[in-house]
């Protein structure tokens, strides 16, 4: 794997924060996300809780590995892969207590199909390496988070206020957070705890919006 076709990102030298919010993330994931399942109330939300909490440690499992293990350029090319569409697979997965616990079929199946759609085209897109629709990746990310606000009536009626408020306050805070990934500003201690420790922070900040909502409604 030549250097010149990779991103500066998988040979630069890296934070020694760098993984170890996402390692701390995973671990409370873990008791949290069992709490989570246990306390779901009926088959359908048991397993919807469940296909959540597997994306949730999906993405801070895959994320400590790959940013804390991997250190070749070959293994940061795959782990990255990985790691990426891993954000696609939380998304989804984010969706479905929402769609198949809190909405009634008609609104709740076609979304999620929709939104697992797009999750799967950029998986392939991630993990084929497709440099040239690489902006697309990446703009499904906001469009699969944000894909609820058609269904806002739906949302309205059968959420409480609460629950909206977190899901909102959560990808609000996924929304802010992507341009620091992107513009890799603001960069506060590079050599300690850079741009990219920032978005693990704000990425945190959203799942732990987003679980209180999720625990609400499979309960």
């Amino acid at each position: 794997m030549s250097l010149e076709v990779v991103s500066p990102a998988l040979v630069e030298e890296r934070p020694r924060w760098r993984g170890r919010t996402h390692t701390w993330a995973f671990v409370a994931a873990v008791p949290a996300g069992l709490a989570l399942i246990v306390a779901a109330s009926g088959t359908l939300a048991t397993v919807a809780a469940s296909i959540y909490v597997g994306g949730l440690l999906a993405v801070f499992g895959t994320s400590s590995a790959y940013h804390r293990l991997a250190r070749s350029v070959r293994a940061r090319v795959v782990m990255q892969r990985l790691d990426h569409s891993m954000i696609y697979v939380l998304i989804a997965a984010s969706y479905v207590p929402i769609c198949l616990v809190a909405l009634p079929p008609r609104w709740g199946i076609p979304m999620l199909s929709v939104v697992a759609t797009l999750g799967a085209i950029g998986i392939v897109l991630k993990l084929t390496g497709a440099r040239r629709l690489g902006w697309v990746g990446y703009a499904l990310y906001p469009v699969m988070g944000w894909a609820a606000v058609v269904a806002a009536p739906a949302l309205a009626t059968h959420l409480t206020g609460l629950q909206l408020g977190l899901i909102v306050a959560g990808g609000l805070a996924y929304t802010i957070g992507f341009p620091v990934l992107l513009t890799r500003w603001p960069d506060p201690w590079p050599r300690t705890f850079g741009y990219h420790e920032v978005w693990h922070v704000f990425t945190i900040v959203a799942a732990v919006l987003h679980f209180g909502a999720i625990a609400t409604v499979v309960a």
